[in-house]
């Protein structure tokens, strides 16, 4: 019996092959750590065969662990981390490293586009801000400052369609990717409009077919079903992008409720539903991400901020880092067991901190590469746990700035991602928010929204709605209401927060040219 459908998801940390039956159970899953390397102080790369062989690792393993996996399998489904570019030439051979969302080479392009009157025409297009991990702009670097890195390329991939290549020989995109990137969101086609503006004409050959996995799947190869164990013929499906399937997973697609969703990993992505292309808002900063979701007409509006729980691990290193100093060593958990102790530590004092800790700066719910962190506001009378606490504080702001930006703040916001399992910034998310918070006992939630959509496109359930109702929400916990004196708290010091990441801008900038990050046209190694 074909009962048991699989969600690949190809993480920025972590590649995972997660087993579900098709109701939704998750009953296995096998994960490993993902590689990439850094080119130069903003690139950041990653090997292309060993992110294929990685994943044929879990499937291989996944085998191991659920009896007759390849006799019960009735379809595979994959997703990945978004944006990059990842190129093959004819042969299907790599072109060089896939270039990740990390990487920032292409942010003086961007900031000179942006700057252009015809960017205005292209984000009504695509209804996504441009930003240096996009594509678009990664590509038109190559062009401009690197073009031997695009000799004998035949296709710009992102990652999860270089695992669907190496999984059926389909050169195909979804239209979450393709549109925000080269479409006009309404259609779910590629524009000519948005290719022409971004110097790309010359190009578009590189561009591969999109195609909707809700609708579209493929059957599995000879050689990846000798690669991976599992029947050749088995069904692939070609996911959305890894947020739209963990937005999926996690439940801001369930109608009749005002849910927002949040994914808080290392990065954060914050997210509202628009149930038609009239209900999508667009900002008049140009920023943010209008994705396809996998139902007919309906759209995932995202802003996201770009390092999130990055910035607790900066803290927990410079706290590590002081007491090795001293001959203490302690590791990343042992220090997290602190967190509550520091954050009650915290006097009422304001202390504000701008969560910008990333290289790549910060694209929303602004874009500005030369974006840092700060705290602004210190004295003599805090302490580290006031630090800390302004850390947990500057994530909460964040997401609310991201929030801000696409209409009213949600009632309900439906968390997921690693800090999900923090109730200290679960209570303070939700006070900045002034909505309650919502968690899934499903901790995949990418994996099983590819899952999700394998099941509406092998016809197992007849739309993506009942889908739901069976796969995510019995998952859900009971909502957490928002502590009531953190919201006003918070809604004080919210102005102050956003009237400061506005003021530091031109230092921000000052400190780059300073430091000599402007220059964006450094080759890779």
């Amino acid at each position: 019996m074909r009962d048991i459908l699989i969600g690949i998801d190809a993480g920025t940390s972590v590649i995972k092959s997660v087993a579900f039956d098709l109701g939704g159970r998750q009953l296995a899953m096998t994960a490993v750590p993902n590689s990439y390397e850094a080119v130069g102080r903003t690139g950041s790369v990653q090997e292309l065969r060993r992110t294929w062989t990685d994943t044929v690792k879990t499937l291989v393993e996944l085998s191991a662990r659920i009896e007759n996996l390849p006799g019960r399998v009735a379809a595979i489904a994959v997703t990945g981390q978004g944006d990059g570019t990842w190129m093959i030439d004819r042969e299907g051979e790599p072109v060089g490293k896939g270039w990740l969302w990390l990487d920032a080479r292409a942010s003086a392009i961007v900031e000179r586009l942006r700057a252009e009157s015809g960017d205005a025409e292209r984000f009504s297009r695509t209804g996504s801000g441009l930003a240096a991990c996009q594509q678009g702009p990664q590509l038109r670097w190559m062009k401009d400052h690197a073009p031997e890195m695009l000799k004998g390329a035949a296709t710009a991939f992102h990652c999860k369609d270089w695992l669907y290549f190496n999984l059926t020989d389909r050169r195909a995109t979804d239209p979450s990717e393709a549109n925000f990137t080269f479409g006009d969101f309404r259609k779910r086609q590629y524009s000519d409009d948005v290719i022409d503006f971004l110097g790309l004409n010359e190009l578009k050959h590189l561009l591969p077919e999109i195609i909707d996995g809700a609708s579209t799947h493929h059957p599995l190869s000879a050689a990846a079903a000798a690669a991976t164990g599992l029947p050749a013929g088995t069904p692939v499906v070609l996911g959305y992008v890894d947020v739209v399937c963990t937005a999926l997973g996690a439940g801001l697609y369930d109608p009749g409720t005002d849910t927002g969703c949040s994914i808080i990993g290392s990065t954060g992505m914050h997210m509202r539903l628009a149930a038609g292309a009239d209900d999508v808002r667009l900002n008049q900063d140009h920023t943010g991400y209008t994705m396809c979701m996998p139902i007919p007409g309906t759209y995932a509006q995202m802003q996201s901020n770009m390092a999130a729980t990055l910035n607790i691990d900066w803290i927990l290193q410079f706290a590590g880092g002081l007491l090795k100093g001293m001959g203490i060593e302690k590791s990343k958990n042992d220090l997290l067991t602190h967190v509550d102790g520091w954050l009650s530590e915290a006097n009422e004092t304001p202390l504000l901190f701008q969560p910008y800790i990333s290289e790549a700066g910060e694209r929303g719910p602004f874009v500005d590469a030369s974006a840092r962190a700060s705290f602004v506001g210190l004295s003599i009378n805090h302490g580290f746990g006031d630090m800390v606490r302004a850390v947990f504080d500057g994530l909460a702001f964040a997401s609310r700035d991201c929030y801000a930006a696409m209409g009213p703040l949600p009632a309900c916001v439906r968390l997921s991602g690693g800090a999900a399992r923090s109730a200290s910034l679960r209570r303070i998310l939700g006070g900045a928010l002034g909505a309650s918070i919502q968690t899934s006992e499903r901790e995949e939630a990418g994996a099983a929204g590819a899952a999700m959509i394998a099941a509406v496109s092998l016809g197992i359930y007849p739309s993506m709605a009942d889908c739901v109702r069976e796969w995510v929400r019995p998952h859900h916990r009971p909502a957490e209401p928002a502590d009531e004196e953190l919201a006003r708290r918070y809604d004080a010091l919210f102005p102050a927060y956003k009237q400061s990441r506005l003021a530091l801008q031109p230092v921000w900038h000052a400190l780059s040219h300073a430091a000599g990050t402007g220059n964006q046209q450094e080759r890779p190694q």
